[in-house]
């Protein structure tokens, strides 16, 4: 199969690539944009109790606010504040509501928004709106007001800052921005840069980025037309993620096919048998691994928290794109350049000697039980990190402190619990007719002493008088792992408890939805990881054609991820003592280190396979496998760690934890795994490894090692 379509393509090289380009346009023209969301209380089942907070919210308070900021008012001097800095406080507040910006409900405050300590006095803001077209003139109503306050408060010996979430977002946009520019930049020139170095050619370099990125255009056309059909939508990430994912794969398949054909075209075949042989030979690892990949992603459909759901298909769709650019344009652009894709190094024409990878592969050759143990030593003991894993979803904590939403918050903290802005909305709903009076009084007095609340706030009347909203305040941090375990444990089952006769008590809030996130990222992973496992076996037994292989294959893939997410806890929960690591890094590294990370054992095993197939006993196999494919997944291994760890130069914590994490997980991958555990395993297993088929046995005709390749045999070895 994969000979005719190499012959095809390399022999009608033009007529591939207006093919490839006539049906891109046309995708690309005349497809439909991919639609996004970003309503948190989208991404939840309806069976979740935050949710359904959520929903009594929208029908008995539709005056509630969307979102909110805060101004944090201090004295100067540090001192308490007096009633002439409190009636000062209040004046501004009634002149910003007399122009208000349009979002803005209103700004409010009060003697009950005075600190008992009188440290601090908070003018509430809340807003309405959660469009993007809202949003944007949220961040212009933050700065409105902050041009506005020093006309009313200078002079007056008042300190002031404007914080909450709106303010953190125009604080910290540029931060992101920052950071996507730094990584996009840095992205760029690692790639260029490392198959430069590789290939010390600049067309070879550049030739991947452009065909990447067109590819890219039209997996995003494919995507939104399936959106579409199958009625899915994504979250504002997913471009990123689909860009991240692209160009990771691509590299690696762009790699696996120019190393074959360089190796053929030093064997002395010309530029059309040469790319014609390498695409045979590659591609059946190319096809097996976006198919591997691509049916890990479709996994996430399982997932019942939506925006995960919701990437499974869009990143199947990108990954088989790529996998078809790589197995037909990729070849016609190569077979019509030839060895000019080299120019102007003439490095490809000479066979290296003595290589590094040829002497991993003897050491590896000879000692294939210490290369394995020591290999799965190292994963273990990375793995057993993972028993630790806290999820985090402070996103605050991880932007620069010196800005000024940062600066009110810990001025407000001075005065107030932490979870002023954040509190637990407790919604007290009648089982039939209104809420009572006495009711709402008898469950705000009991809610006083509920765990970890520090402060209840006044209760709030529906629309309709059947619900009545009451705010508790928490003592601790509301997005903390802390009080995220305080509510779903703790918190919860007391306020149910707490509801009078007749009532019934939904939790709601922001905390609660992060409580509900973690069951529910803690369910997708449990179904998720096992049923990626099985399929991702199936596709390399029928590779394969073995059972063997593929259980040690995927129990090293699944280990490799452990081994990934314990790195990360022992250096961000360890060394630099954070509260946990972000809530969201299990399902990112499942994304590109237990799906990517998959690409390297299977070259690596297809490898084996072949060297076995040309008559080489399993432990000359294993040498020579890794002398071989080893150069081919370093480089790939290289590009790909290489690429996230840029992420660290950003001034995020979330997306330095990201970009660590999968460099160390590409990295483990790379050159440990499919360096010296998988190739140490199968040396040791020998034929058994290939049972109950006979992937390993010689090619008629196959007369044994090749002479030429005597010399890169390990010691003990030579013919």
């Amino acid at each position: 199969m994969f000979a005719r379509l190499a012959r095809f393509v390399v022999r009608h090289p033009v007529w591939t690539i207006v093919t490839w380009l006539v049906v891109a346009a046309v995708v690309i023209v005349f497809s439909p944009k991919l639609t996004t969301e970003s309503d948190q209380g989208d991404f939840l089942p309806s069976k979740y109790e935050s949710v359904q907070a959520i929903k009594i919210a929208e029908k008995a308070f539709p005056q509630q606010e969307d979102t909110s900021s805060l101004i944090v008012v201090k004295r100067s001097d540090g001192k308490p504040l007096t009633a002439s800095d409190t009636a000062k406080v209040d004046q501004a507040a009634k002149s910003l509501n007399a122009k208000k910006p349009p979002t803005v409900q209103n700004f409010a405050t009060g003697p009950e928004a005075v600190a008992p300590n009188k440290a601090v006095q908070v003018v509430m803001v809340p807003m309405k709106g959660t469009s993007q077209d809202d949003q944007e003139k949220q961040g212009d109503a933050v700065k409105q007001i902050r041009k506005d306050l020093p006309t009313l408060l200078n002079g007056s010996g008042l300190d002031y800052k404007v914080g909450g979430d709106v303010a953190g977002f125009v604080d910290n946009e540029d931060s992101f921005n920052k950071s996507f520019e730094i990584v996009g930049i840095a992205t760029f020139v690692l790639i260029i840069g490392l198959i430069l170095l590789i290939f010390r050619a600049p067309i070879a370099a550049i030739l991947p980025i452009i065909v990447i990125m067109v590819t890219m255009q039209v997996s995003m056309g494919l995507i939104g037309l399936a959106s579409h059909l199958f009625n899915f939508s994504g979250d504002q990430s997913l471009n990123t993620i689909i860009l991240i994912v692209l160009f990771g794969i691509g590299a690696d398949y762009y790699l696996f096919l120019m190393f074959r054909f360089r190796e053929r075209l030093r064997a002395g075949d010309d530029k059309k048998t040469a790319m014609i042989t390498a695409v045979e030979r590659v591609g059946e690892v190319i096809s097996s691994a976006a198919a591997a990949i691509a049916v890990t992603f479709l996994v996430l459909l399982l997932a019942t928290f939506g925006v995960f759901s919701a990437w499974g298909p869009a990143l199947a769709i990108a990954v088989v794109v790529m996998g078809i650019t790589s197995l037909t344009l990729f070849p016609a652009i190569v077979s019509l350049l030839g060895t000019a894709v080299f120019w102007p190094s003439k490095a490809w024409k000479k066979e290296p000697k003595g290589t590094v990878s040829a002497a991993i592969g003897r050491g590896v050759g000879r000692r294939p039980a210490i290369a394995a143990l020591l290999a799965g030593l190292v994963m273990a003991g990375l793995a057993a990190g993972a028993l630790g894993f806290k999820a985090d979803y402070d996103f605050a904590a991880g932007f620069p402190q010196d800005t000024e939403s940062a600066q009110a918050t810990k001025d407000m903290e001075k005065g107030f619990p932490p979870g002023l802005t954040t509190p637990v909305q407790v919604f007290l709903k009648a089982d039939s007719g209104k809420v009572t009076k006495q009711q709402i009084a008898s469950f705000s007095q009991t809610a006083k002493s509920a765990p970890g609340v520090g402060q209840v706030q006044q209760p709030v009347m529906g629309s309709d008088g059947s619900v009545a909203r009451v705010d508790l305040v928490l003592k601790t941090n509301p997005v903390s792992n802390k009080s995220i375990s305080l509510v779903k444990n703790d918190l919860a089952p007391a306020v149910h408890k707490a509801a009078p006769e007749g009532t019934r008590a939904y939790v709601g809030g922001q905390t609660a939805i992060f409580a509900d996130i973690n069951t529910v990222n803690n369910r997708d992973l449990s179904v998720i990881l096992p049923v990626a496992a099985v399929l991702i076996a199936l596709i390399l037994a029928l590779l394969l054609r073995s059972v063997v292989a593929p259980l040690y294959l995927v129990v090293s893939v699944l280990l490799g991820f452990a081994a990934t997410l314990g790195s990360a806890v022992y250096v961000f929960q360890g060394v630099q003592g954070e509260a946990g690591v972000t809530f969201q890094l299990p399902i990112v590294l499942y994304l590109f280190v237990l799906a990517i990370g998959t690409d390297y054992n299977i070259l690596m095993t297809a490898r084996l396979r072949e060297e076995a197939k040309e008559g080489h006993e399993p432990r000359q196999a294993a040498a020579l496998a890794v002398q071989h494919g080893g150069p081919t997944v370093a480089a790939a291994g290289l590009i790909l760690a290489g690429t996230f760890s840029v992420m660290m130069l950003a001034p995020v914590s979330m997306l330095k934890q990201m970009g660590f994490s999968v460099a160390i997980g590409i990295a483990l991958s790379a050159f440990v795994m499919s360096t010296f555990l998988v190739p140490g395993i199968t040396a040791l297993l020998g034929h058994r490894a290939w049972w109950p088929g006979h992937g390993d046995e010689p090619k008629k005709g196959s007369q044994g090692p090749d002479p030429a390749q005597q010399y890169y045999a390990p010691s003990g070895y030579h013919q």
